[in-house]
């Protein structure tokens, strides 16, 4: 009987003892170090049924020291409404607030309260260098508020003018008030007081009502459809159709009776103030009246279009003149004169008595048959 390890190996197999106490070895280490394989979840486990995977520990540090807390708030201070915005309220500038009372009043705001904060009032619009010159002793002319039209219709630093004031504390209506910028208000009070009111007393009487024929008005040019904004839709513009004087005299700018020395000194005073007059032959818009405004334009560029026709007689030539009583009588005057008796005689007998020249043409006129007259085709 001869012994080999091949020949051992194939009669009595150790790979099956060995494999097992492989696994005895393996199920050792397992037992000696439990608690290590729990910490790790088992790769294979599919189904969630080993078990649970320990936690972490969190060691908690210290923090309070490196991020500062907010302070707690403050038993005096009011509740934070749902409305509340987020934003500062504004410095009052050293005022005592509503929180603060005032030394000998009651506090109006206390914590808990449920009424409701008033609104600040809007700040008061500073009054323009315009507004402040524009004074009671030269207009009146009460503030209003600003227009803001469709477009560009309106403007700001507008105001009512009711009535101009002269040197002498008289007035002069404006009729209808015209509701205008500042500075067209102004430019037509000075024009008032420093160029009509001389212009009125060279004729014998005094201004008392200025005819406003049109003023703002949120419209184009000529009030036509789609055109360029006028400077009535500004504010900035004034009709003005004619002066009324204290004796009842209307002094109409446009009407050709009045005198063409009166319409030319309005005429020369408007154009030295105003950057645009319009007036009868600048188009047929305005043959009734006299535009004025205040329009900015390149290089200070001025518009005066007003033609002072001349006036128109007082009385129209339909009839003819009546005849002067030291005319002649008409029937003197229809009569031939008389010719002198020698003369008419000779004239008579020369009449009578035919010439040679007369006689040859009666005899040639008889000799020559009559022809019948025939009528000629063209």
């Amino acid at each position: 009987m001869s012994f080999s390890l091949p020949a051992f190996r194939r009669k009595w197999s150790c790979r099956g003892y060995m494999s097992v106490g492989a696994a005895m070895v393996t199920v050792a280490l397992g037992l000696a170090d439990r608690a290590e394989a729990r910490k790790y979840g088992s790769p294979l486990d599919i189904f969630g049924i080993a078990a649970p995977r320990p936690r972490a520990t969190v060691h908690s540090a210290n923090i309070s020291g490196k991020i500062p807390l907010p302070r707690p708030r403050p038993e005096e201070a009011p509740k934070a409404s749902a409305k509340a915005s987020d934003e500062a309220p504004p410095e009052t500038g050293g005022k005592p607030s509503a929180e603060t009372p005032s030394p000998g009043k009651p506090s109006v705001d206390k914590p808990g309260s449920t009424k409701p904060a008033e609104e600040a009032p809007p700040p008061e619009k500073q009054a323009s260098a315009c507004r402040l010159a524009l004074t009671e002793e030269i207009a009146i002319a009460p503030s209003i508020p600003d227009i803001r039209g469709p477009g560009a219709c309106g403007g700001e630093d507008l105001v009512r003018l009711e009535a101009i004031v002269l040197p002498d504390k008289r007035k002069v209506a404006v009729k209808p008030a015209a509701i205008l910028r500042c500075t067209m208000a102004s430019a037509i009070a000075d024009w008032v007081r420093k160029d009509v009111v001389p212009l009125a007393a060279s004729l014998g009487s005094t201004i008392s009502d200025l005819d406003n024929f049109d003023s703002f008005e949120c419209r184009g040019r000529n009030r036509v459809a789609g055109a360029m904004l006028s400077e009535h839709g500004k504010a900035n513009a004034i009709d003005v159709r004619a002066i009324k004087l204290a004796n009842g005299q209307s002094l109409g700018l446009t009407d050709r009776t009045m005198s063409r020395e009166v319409r030319e000194r309005v005429l020369h005073s408007v154009c030295s103030r105003f950057s645009t007059v319009l007036g009868p032959g600048s188009d047929w818009y305005h043959e009734d009246h006299i535009h004025l405004d205040l329009a900015q334009r390149r290089n200070d560029y001025r518009i005066c279009q007003w033609n002072v026709w001349d006036p128109l007689p007082q009385v129209a030539p339909l009839l003819p003149a009546e005849r002067p009583e030291e005319a002649p009588p008409r029937e003197v005057a229809a009569k031939p004169e008389e010719k002198p008796e020698t003369k008419q005689g000779a004239d008579d007998e020369a009449e009578k008595s035919p010439t040679p020249a007369d006689k040859s043409a009666a005899e040639g006129h008889k000799a020559q048959p009559h022809k019948p007259a025939t009528k000629k085709r063209r």
